[in-house]
């Protein structure tokens, strides 16, 4: 009888920190889910439930072998240290380079960050994981929507507008300068068509944020004289 109330109660701690891993990681993975990010809510839930499945194993799930054996030396910390060190692999995938533009960062780091809730709820450290948990959830609802103050302007892009001859470069610089977009270079030349003459403006600009530049380009094209704009190299 007191086997089986072992059994039980041993039992309902598994599942209570099973289904508290899934909670918690699932909180986080509705965050990247919304957001339409390749990492959402099932490869969070996955990822935690997981890790926390590794916990549970290497703290009880080897006693029975070591108290068999006395010879043997018992780490618990070594399943969950190949489980950090492993779930790199899953958070890589989620890591996009483009040019200058390193995308889903912010998703590798809540996999691994989830990795670390399963494995402290496996630990039977409910209250560390909660806290957890919401300040993962809150920095990634919230922090979002603070604009971010940037020093440095790290997105460059050469900007090239097409226009009637009498199109004013003063005029595109004004429309770039009242979008914050900074210009570092800029050039004009003339092209000469078959019906008229075209300008060609070449602008390497700076800015912080991308919404910036798109209603930069939204202004210039509301220019009676600008026929086209379009991006170069980032």
């Amino acid at each position: 009888m007191n086997v089986l109330a072992y059994l039980n109660h041993d039992m309902l701690v598994f599942v209570v920190r099973l289904f508290l891993a899934a909670i918690l990681a699932g909180f986080v993975g509705l965050e990247r889910e919304f957001k339409q990010h390749p990492a959402g809510l099932r490869t969070h839930l996955l990822v935690g439930v997981g890790s926390c499945l590794m916990m549970t194993l290497s703290i009880y799930g080897l006693e029975t072998y070591v108290e068999m054996h006395e010879n043997v030396r018992f780490d618990p910390a070594r399943i969950p240290s190949y489980v950090i060190s492993g779930i790199g692999f899953l958070g890589a995938g989620t890591i996009i380079v483009h040019g200058r533009k390193v995308r889903g960062l912010t998703t590798a780091a809540s996999i691994w960050v989830v990795a670390g809730i399963g494995l402290v709820v496996g630990a039977g450290m409910y209250f560390e994981a909660v806290l957890v948990t919401l300040i993962v959830v809150l920095s990634l609802f919230l922090l979002n929507k603070i604009e971010p103050i940037n020093l440095h302007k790290d997105n460059r892009k050469t900007l090239i507008v097409y226009g009637h001859e009498l199109l004013q470069l003063s005029d595109i610089v004004s429309t770039l300068q009242a979008s914050k977009i900074e210009i570092e270079k800029k050039s004009v030349e003339k092209l000469q068509n078959d019906s008229e003459t075209q300008k060609k403006f070449v602008l390497q600009c700076r800015y912080n944020r991308n919404k910036h530049m798109i209603q930069a380009m939204d202004n210039l094209m509301a220019f009676q004289h600008v026929h086209k704009v379009e991006n170069g190299i980032e």
